[in-house]
């Protein structure tokens, strides 16, 4: 009984040394959220907590101003980007579960054609068709507006494919089923295929939060206003190019307050999330 416990512990040292490895920028923004900038900036952080984590995550909050820094409040940019990320989670999996109902329960001209179609798009990230949708967004008045920063990230060619699998797992026998009770498609997919899908749903919906929430280059374009922008893009501009002093204790508390709500979503959904990935309900 003990010789399997001596055989994984090379495998857990490692892991803990990849945790400690992972952890430990994230330590040091913890710590350096606590000092002030001059002792940052001079190198002398030590490696435990300061006297100023409560003025420094306040300041961060409502007015983000120091020695450098002349900043907004990064509660705006945390907003921003929750509304965001939502937004952009809930859209695609709407879009995605709807789409993928359609491909595999109905019979209609091309179907595999326009599933083929989907699919191409994971080929095309907003990277490379970043320079057309900026277009459309132009064209439609969209630029540094919620829907132009949400809705063109909507659309996901993954959440099509991963819906499609899944539902092509639900017995036949589910279909007949309903047909003889009477149900119509619509009320087969509220009433069967979606309770069914509840687990994938918040597997996905963890992942494009994230997805949401981490985004860089498409906010960074469409938006034009401070009140517009997120929080990545509110960190990114707190740090600057100049010469002067980087108010580093400001940065690294926003840094940790833009950790929060990603790990909050993982923490709450961990058991749904889990679910989703290694089994299927039915």
């Amino acid at each position: 009984m003990t010789a399997k416990p001596v055989r994984n512990l090379p495998v857990h040292l490692i892991l803990i040394v990849a945790v400690i490895i992972f952890a430990f920028p994230v330590y040091l923004a913890l710590i350096g959220s606590t000092w002030d900038a001059a002792r940052i900036g001079r190198g002398q952080m030590p490696l435990t907590p300061g006297p100023r984590l409560v003025e420094n995550y306040t300041n961060a909050l409502t007015s983000a101003r120091g020695g450098r820094i002349i900043g907004y409040p990064v509660q705006v940019f945390l907003w921003n980007s929750a509304k965001m990320a939502v937004a952009i989670a809930v859209g695609k999996i709407i879009i995605s579960i709807l789409s993928a109902y359609a491909i595999a329960f109905f019979r209609f001209p091309l179907r595999t054609f326009f599933f083929g179609m989907i699919f191409l798009t994971l080929m095309l990230p907003i990277e490379v068709r970043i320079a057309p949708t900026y277009k459309v967004m132009s064209d439609l008045g969209l630029i540094n507006t919620f829907a132009g920063l949400t809705v063109p990230l909507m659309a996901s060619a993954t959440g099509t494919l991963l819906f499609r699998q899944f539902f092509l797992t639900i017995p036949d026998e589910y279909v007949e089923a309903a047909k003889v009770d009477g149900a119509g498609p619509l009320r087969f997919f509220w009433s069967i295929a979606l309770p069914l899908s509840r687990t994938n749903i918040a597997a996905l919906f963890v992942i494009l939060f994230i997805y949401g929430w981490n985004q860089y280059l498409w906010p960074l374009l469409i938006t034009t206003s401070r009140e517009m922008e997120t929080i990545v893009i509110g960190i990114v501009k707190m740090m600057g190019t100049g010469e002067a002093q980087t108010d580093w204790n400001l940065i690294m508390a926003s840094t940790v307050l833009a950790l929060v709500p990603p790990v909050l979503v993982v923490i709450l959904m961990q058991q749904w999330f889990v679910k989703g990935l290694v089994q299927t309900e039915k």
